[in-house]
């Protein structure tokens, strides 16, 4: 379980088909390195990835096709920026929102517009996705947590504030950009168990 609140931003050093998968390698530094374990789960861009090796600062993941075809790590290339965050202690404080990094699908940029000195970025998405969110709820964009602005049928608005621009990769979105999204796991538990029970037209 995760929170939304990046880490650290990392690049991809290497990207290699291995079988039917593909070998996710990212420079995370060695301090955070040195306290991750083999088997460890850490969100990728959102996506809940298991650490496989570990070499240095260096942390490598296998991503099968079924995430490269659902998450934007099928777009990657070697030298692109990820955002990372390793799992949520017991004992830490929930900043951001409950994130199981379990992406429900992607979403496109049309347009980023400067508002002072914050940014609103609306998001395209399929109907599907967009009728679960709700107005101030919560979403994660590439792993990072926000506040939903003007939600509507076709996607919705975020307002990234200069600490979020500075700290993830959300800094470098740009029309036409492929994101991962995860939604609001507490409003799915409500949409099913409305649609269970005939309350709610059912997600195409």
């Amino acid at each position: 379980m995760f929170t939304g609140i990046v880490e650290r931003v990392v690049r991809i050093t290497r990207l290699e088909p291995e079988g039917g998968r593909v070998l996710l390698e990212i420079e995370a530094g060695e301090d955070i390195a040195a306290e991750v374990r083999i088997g460890d789960s850490i969100a990728i861009s959102g996506c809940c990835l298991t650490v496989v090796a570990i070499r240095g600062g260096a942390l490598a993941f296998q991503a099968v096709q079924e995430t490269l075809r659902c998450t934007s790590l099928g777009s990657r290339k070697a030298g692109d920026l990820l955002n990372i965050e390793r799992a949520m202690r017991a004992d830490g404080r929930l900043d951001g929102h409950i994130v199981q990094g379990h992406v429900d699908g992607t979403g496109t940029v049309r347009s980023v517009t400067p508002d002072g000195e914050d940014r609103l970025v609306r998001i395209d998405c399929p109907e599907a996705l967009a009728r679960q969110i709700v107005p101030k709820g919560s979403v994660a964009v590439e792993g990072v947590s926000l506040t939903v602005v003007a939600p509507d049928a076709g996607g919705f608005s975020v307002a990234l504030i200069p600490h979020t621009l500075a700290v993830t990769t959300l800094g470098g979105l740009a029309p036409r950009t492929q994101v991962n999204l995860e939604l609001d796991v507490l409003g799915k538990y409500v949409l099913r168990y409305l649609e269970t029970i005939g309350a709610a037209r059912p997600a195409s």
